[in-house]
């Protein structure tokens, strides 16, 4: 039973940073998922794949798990790659290439 703890990254449809700042203990998958044969949904036999806690800190989430022996691997967030970027810098007499309609 090996458990994954990381920072969730920024969702990819939203400009907003919400719920990216707490930790998340998750569970790595024991089996494959396999699809239902009468309705074609995947289900799996592993229960531990439902159980998604979350700490405020990394330091919580690592306690939580030696202290209840849990094997983990600890993910460090990336840093993001910020371009900071002006409206004005479209307009600037230095662009390498000419602004036109």
């Amino acid at each position: 039973m090996l458990a994954r703890i990381y920072r969730p990254a920024k969702n990819a449809m939203q400009s907003g940073k919400a719920k990216t700042k707490d930790w998340v203990l998750e569970f790595e998958p024991a089996s494959a998922r396999k699809p239902d044969p009468l309705m074609g949904w995947t289900t799996s036999s592993d229960m531990n794949g439902q159980i998604r806690l979350t700490f405020e800190t990394r330091d919580e989430a690592v306690a939580y798990a030696q202290r209840h022996e849990i094997a983990f691997q600890l993910f460090e967030p990336k840093a993001p790659k910020r371009i900071l970027k002006a409206y004005a810098d479209n307009f600037a007499a230095n662009r390498k290439q000419p602004w036109t309609h």
